[in-house]
């Protein structure tokens, strides 16, 4: 933990524990345990950011929720909070320290994005009917887990091995 970082005990000891995940769901003979998490989600959330630590999880969520789906249905999310409607999700990101992004469309169509501040963060996953039947279905949590299954050299934060390059508006190409 850096030096300049205040945290409570109960913080600092969530930062160094092993994530667990058990779930148990009514009518199913089994629960969701340890072993089904892949390789990112085993190791202590210590060294992520909060963004990046919630996004690794978000997108083990979404990608189980893809699995019970049906051929003609997507994922989507419902705002929570407002009226603000359904983002069928296409793309998913974060900004460190602190930021989850969603990208995707709204019922009609139109683009849209929710940027969401990690500590107000609440998804409510749904299943929509498929805007065009005819094509494949998009499913946006398996192309996201294919990171989470990739073991992250010790002590990088970074599933490649290579370092990550900077982005975000401070790291722009110049136009003139």
């Amino acid at each position: 933990m850096a030096d300049h970082i205040i945290a409570t005990a109960a913080e600092a000891l969530e930062a160094e524990a092993l994530p667990r995940l058990r779930e148990v769901h009514a009518g199913e003979s089994s629960d969701t345990e340890q072993d089904v998490l892949p390789p990112a989600l085993r190791k202590p959330a210590q060294g992520k950011s909060p963004a990046r630590w919630a996004y690794e999880r978000l997108i083990h969520y979404i990608k189980r929720f893809e699995d019970g789906l049906e051929p003609g249905e997507e994922v989507a999310m419902a705002m929570t909070g407002g009226h603000s409607g359904v983002l069928r999700i296409q793309g998913m990101g974060y900004f460190d320290p602190d930021i989850v992004t969603f990208y995707g469309s709204d019922p009609a169509g139109a683009k849209t994005q929710l940027i969401q501040h990690v500590t107000q963060l609440s998804v409510i996953l749904r299943a929509l009917p498929r805007p065009r039947p005819e094509t494949p279905p998009e499913r946006i949590g398996f192309q996201l887990a294919r990171e989470l299954e990739e073991e992250a050299p010790e002590g990088t934060g970074d599933e490649t091995g290579k370092e990550p390059k900077p982005q975000g508006p401070d790291n722009a190409p110049e136009t003139s």
